[in-house]
């Protein structure tokens, strides 16, 4: 119970430490310390590959970085708060894959008849869909009635545009490596299972662990025990380790917020400032007006008393915006604090980490509403029709990483006619909404499950309050 009021309190720190910094450490702030170009230094190299130097004021050439040892201290405090946070990111995500791998063949050969399985798998899938049409859809509206690109100006797109540029060209190059929908579909099918768990493919994970769980469900029980019991040990072995890592939670959350916090400066915001009002606002909607009465009418639960319940995994999926690697903190507020089912919760999260995307599927829609209003071209009522069908195919494709969805973002915009170079507008605070369309993403999971769990299983056991 302490964990959950640690993250919040690290992350409200992060905010204003991070707002600190933004104000107060600035180019001025790096050059009184010897350092000129702070990115170089940072990175530990300069851009051009060699020293580059400037002349003073009495003509001498000197070196553009001479730091003291403020600076070096500096860069020290940098390097770590960035090794700490990505070191909880990759504990998380290590738990991860053998954690799907275990838990959905535990969940679905402890069904036993096949026929569960597919009612399982319909009624997941089913509530999936729905939520991600009504997420795109609940975007495209709230895009359309505010119209916040026509609040960004002339000066302040162009601005926005150049600084951009850089990001728009990787995003770009990613997506002109995307692939058929027949690809996808055969990508899906691994060629090596050990191979699928060593990238972490999760979609191929799950292939294999649904197929080797409904196998085992099909062969006598003297037979499988030996090998369920190993994988319940080992599930129990993930979990602890879980334990250990969230002990480093609040101090991890301070450290992947702060930064990028103070990377974001006062011009970006208030140039975005509608724009990430319309996602935010949007995505409490979402929380609000879908999820809520999921839970209350399907689930047949207190919204807020399961909110509360989940809000260790929504501030972890918040600061390490990644449904993957939230995934076992999901599982873990489903099953020990709500009480879900762990058959169902087992199944459900880790395919909806994969294919349920209801924050993307907002985001998209406010997003592509957005880049057209900023760079003139009018949406008509069928390209908005596709949009939803488009960004629902997308959020189901997109991968739970941090900016994954950026890729899609890009087809997105390319079938309705808006330039593609749109998306430098909105790089400077997606790292920002990407932190909270994580937050919907494993909230949708988690509701589903909850839902599914009172279609399998009946009335609801306690949950915890």
């Amino acid at each position: 119970m302490k964990i959950p009021w640690g993250i919040l309190a690290a992350l409200l720190l992060a905010a204003v430490v991070g707002l600190g910094l933004n104000a107060w450490w600035g180019a001025a702030a790096w050059e009184a310390i010897g350092v000129t170009d702070s990115g170089a230094f940072l990175s530990g190299q300069n851009p051009s590959g060699q020293e580059k130097t400037v002349t003073d004021s009495a003509g001498t050439l000197r070196p553009v970085n001479e730091p003291g040892l403020l600076a070096y201290s500096a860069k020290l405090v940098i390097d770590a708060a960035w090794f700490v946070g990505q070191l909880f990111v990759r504990a998380l995500r290590v738990a991860a894959v053998p954690i799907v791998l275990f838990s959905i063949i535990l969940g679905v050969a402890s069904l036993g008849d096949p026929r569960k399985l597919g009612r399982l798998g319909v009624r997941t899938l089913g509530l999936f869909l729905v939520t991600s049409i009504a997420a795109v859809t609940l975007g495209l509206s709230i895009a359309n009635l505010f119209k916040p690109g026509l609040l960004v100006s002339t000066e302040a797109r162009d601005r926005l545009l150049v600084g951009g540029a850089k990001g728009f060209e990787g995003a770009l190059a990613a997506a002109g490596e995307s692939r058929s929908i027949w690809q996808h579909l055969l990508a899906m099918v691994p060629t090596n299972p050990f191979d699928a768990l060593a990238r972490g493919d999760m979609l191929q994970v799950i292939i294999v662990a649904v197929m080797t769980g409904g196998i085992l469900a099909g062969m006598p029980a003297a037979r499988t025990k030996p090998l369920l019991d190993a994988c319940d040990v080992l599930n129990d072995v993930i979990g602890k380790v879980i334990s250990l890592v969230m002990k480093l939670a609040p101090v991890a959350v301070f450290c992947l917020v702060c930064p990028v916090v103070a990377a974001l400066g006062a011009d970006v915001l208030h140039a975005l400032g509608a724009y990430c009002l319309c996602v935010v606002g949007g995505l409490a909607s979402l929380m609000l007006v879908i999820y809520a009465p999921i839970v209350a009418l399907l689930a047949r639960r207190s919204p807020a008393a399961f909110f509360k319940g989940l809000s260790p995994a929504m501030l972890v999926g918040f600061s390490s915006s990644s449904s993957n690697a939230t995934l076992p903190v999901t599982l873990r507020c489903l099953i020990e604090r709500l009480g879900v089912s762990p058959k169902v919760a087992n199944f459900v999260c880790p395919v909806g980490a994969t294919l349920n995307m209801d924050g993307t599927a907002l985001y998209q829609g406010v997003a592509v509403v957005f880049i057209a209003q900023v760079m003139g071209v009018d949406l008509s009522l069928g390209q908005q029709l596709s949009i939803v069908m488009l960004a629902t195919l997308a959020a189901i494709g997109s991968p739970g990483i941090p900016g994954g969805s950026l890729v899609f973002l890009i087809m997105v915009l390319q079938s309705v006619g808006v330039p593609a170079t749109g998306i430098a507008l909105i790089l400077g605070v997606d790292r920002l909404l990407d932190m909270c369309r994580t937050v919907a993403n494993i909230t949708g999971d988690a509701v589903v499950a909850a839902a599914v769990d009172r279609m399998e299983n009946g009335a609801a056991r306690p949950q915890e309050s």
